[in-house]
């Protein structure tokens, strides 16, 4: 979860590494550090805290190299500290290395590295024994020492490594861990992700897994697990730098909360032709394949997992398949029931998640059929399964996901109602009345979005409040945990979500005067019920936010505020009640002082297990 850039061309290294890193600090910032080449020698500057505390360093002297790695840090082994902050070197000095990912045998070979070479080591990263481990294996070829050491290496990693004594080149390898190359004129980069590359080049290859890269100036060469030379096309990107700027908003949480409408919009369009069929580009479910499918799987983790959640409920009621959702950590220690009768749906926005890479290679192993829900072209889920549906959100920058979430939502419907079509469990005016129905969708989050002084008046008033519960039923259950996910996750306020109906299996023994509680009521069927449980919270003292349709005041004589969505079939709501939700997170965390974009221990791509 660590952000990895390099650098290699005539550019003095370090601007380009600190810019580089600026776009990637979602991913971690611990602390920051680079290794430049200049002046005969490996120069390393790293230091604890975010990156601008490197920047104001390095404004006292001069790099003027033009050979350098950065690295920005999500603390995995060792706690944040100057000490720990990468990249980190031999005992020379002369060789820099920097990784994201977690070396699961690094204790085994650490011991060999004191014991039999005498090393002391000045970490607690298992980052540090990558060094140690190059440097032992170093004979005048740091391509061919890189690939000895990673022969001893088990775990995920996608590292970058400079040598003294070959400062021409970079060696990059990618194992479980995103990298990408970019490519320009004289010049060429290594990095996580595409925004830390975009002022300088929208062309990149994409690394797979077990792929080792030489970097020069002037070109860029592919091996793979055997050696071999790979030819690799040039994937293109289409967005530009601004798409990751924030354009005016205070936080690019906030930004990406208002690029709803549009992600919706772009996400559902780009699926349905003129007569309002769906058409799921490369993806082939015929009617055959789906009476051959007797179990769906849904894996995912966090905010994904969440959409699951509604997919599960989408493709049931829709499409009439059995669906089991799983948290992806999860997945595989279970022996789940899966073989080639198992649809298995992987729902990651970075299409990078290695828990949900792990249980998708397991579910694979096993002959499932794999259906991938992603954001990023070309990441690993991606390329690893039989089917993809790519959500058009765009650059999601702010840890916490809002827009990839309701795109997951969009792109779930979508999936369950093209079963529904194949299969014929759907009439075709219930069909095209859901289609309608998404079709307003992109205009009514624009609505709640427009009438936001009063969550951030709810927010002024509730930012002290330390505890929250989330409650609903049926498909609200479902939001309210990803409320509750949002609220936590930036706040750092203490909250969960239950179905309404376990109240008085245990929870309301914490409710005390003044516990705040957003109960969500935007099921038609259930509003009665719901009205009961705001009730009997309510009577144990209990502050009650509502979420309801537009026209259902009945709540405002049992809750103290009501949030009102328009109005909407119930089994859309999700894309519309979550709306209010992630804008009461966001406000309450900005009236607590939090850092909304980068909250503490998280990082955006959570790329170790």
């Amino acid at each position: 979860m660590c952000g990895i850039v390099g650098y290699i061309g005539d550019k003095e290294a370090t601007s380009v590494l600190i810019e580089g890193l600026s776009k990637l600090e979602y991913r971690g910032y611990d602390s920051a550090g680079i290794a430049v080449y200049d002046n005969g020698g490996v120069h390393v500057r790293k230091y604890k805290g975010r990156l601008n505390v490197l920047a104001e360093h390095l404004k006292q002297e001069t790099l003027t190299g033009v050979v350098g790695i950065g690295h920005t840090r999500w603390a995995t082994h060792g706690e944040p500290s100057d000490r720990n902050a990468h990249p980190h070197t031999n005992v020379a000095g002369n060789i820099a290395v920097i990784h994201n990912g977690i070396i699961e045998n690094y204790m085994k070979i650490k011991e060999w590295l004191i014991e039999e070479k005498g090393i002391e080591f000045k970490s607690e990263t298992d980052t540090e024994i990558i060094a140690h481990l190059v440097d032992h294996y170093y004979e005048g070829d740091l391509l061919a020492a890189v690939n000895k050491a990673i022969e001893k290496m088990e775990g995920a990693y996608a590292i970058g490594v400079i040598c003294k004594d070959e400062p021409d080149k970079i060696v990059a390898v990618r194992k479980d861990s995103p990298l990408i190359v970019g490519l320009g004129e004289g010049e060429n980069f290594i990095a996580s992700d595409i925004p830390a590359l975009l002022k300088y080049t929208k062309q990149m290859y994409l690394i797979e897994n077990d792929e080792v890269v030489l970097l020069t100036k002037d070109g860029v060469t592919i091996f793979n697990e055997l050696g071999q030379q790979m030819d690799r096309e040039i994937f293109h990107v289409t967005w530009d730098a601004e798409a990751a700027e924030k354009e005016g908003y205070e936080h690019f949480m906030i930004k990406e909360i208002h690029e709803q409408p549009k992600g919706i919009q772009e996400t559902l369009l780009r699926r349905l032709d003129k007569d309002n069929n769906i058409v799921l580009d490369g993806i082939k479910l015929t009617k055959e394949d789906l009476e051959n499918i007797n179990k769906v799987y849904i894996v995912a983790c966090g905010t994904a997992y969440h959409a699951g959640l509604v997919g599960r409920f989408a493709i049931e009621k829709f499409a009439k398949i059995p669906v089991e959702v799983d948290v992806a950590s999860e997945f595989r220690y279970r022996d789940p029931f899966v073989d080639d009768k198992t649809l298995f749906i992987a729902i990651s926005q970075s299409g990078e998640t290695l828990d949900t890479l792990a249980a998708l290679r397991e579910a694979k192993r096993k002959g499932a059929r794999i259906l991938s829900v992603v954001n990023v072209v070309g990441s690993s889920v991606a390329r690893e399964s039989d089917d993809v549906f790519y959500t058009w959100a765009g650059p999601e920058i702010a840890v916490a996901s809002t827009k990839a979430y309701t795109t997951q939502l969009i792109a779930m419907y979508l999936i369950a109602l093209h079963m529904a079509n194949t299969k014929g469990t759907l009439e075709r005016e219930g069909y095209e009345n859901i289609i309608s129905d998404l079709k307003l969708m992109p205009e009514k989050v624009q609505k709640i979005l427009d009438d936001y002084t009063k969550i951030q008046h709810l927010a002024d008033a509730q930012f002290n409040n330390e505890s929250v519960f989330f409650m609903g039923r049926g498909v609200d259950v479902n939001v309210a945990h990803e409320g509750s996910l949002k609220l936590k996750e930036i706040s750092y306020i203490n909250s969960f979500a239950i179905a309404a109906g376990e109240l008085k299996h245990g929870t309301i023994a914490l409710i005390d005067d003044g516990t705040l509680v957003i109960a969500l009521a935007t099921q038609d069927r259930l509003y009665e019920k719901m009205l009961s449980n705001i009730q009997e919270v309510r009577a144990r003292g209990a502050y009650v936010v509502g979420v309801a349709k537009e026209g259902n005041t009945e709540m405002e004589k049992t809750a103290d505020i009501v949030l009102y969505i328009p109005d909407v079939m119930d089994e859309l709501s999700p894309i519309l009640s979550v709306i209010p939700l992630q804008l009461v997170s966001y406000y309450i965390a900005v009236a607590r002082g939090c850092d909304v974009d980068k909250p503490k221990n998280l990082a955006k791509s959570v790329t170790v297990e």
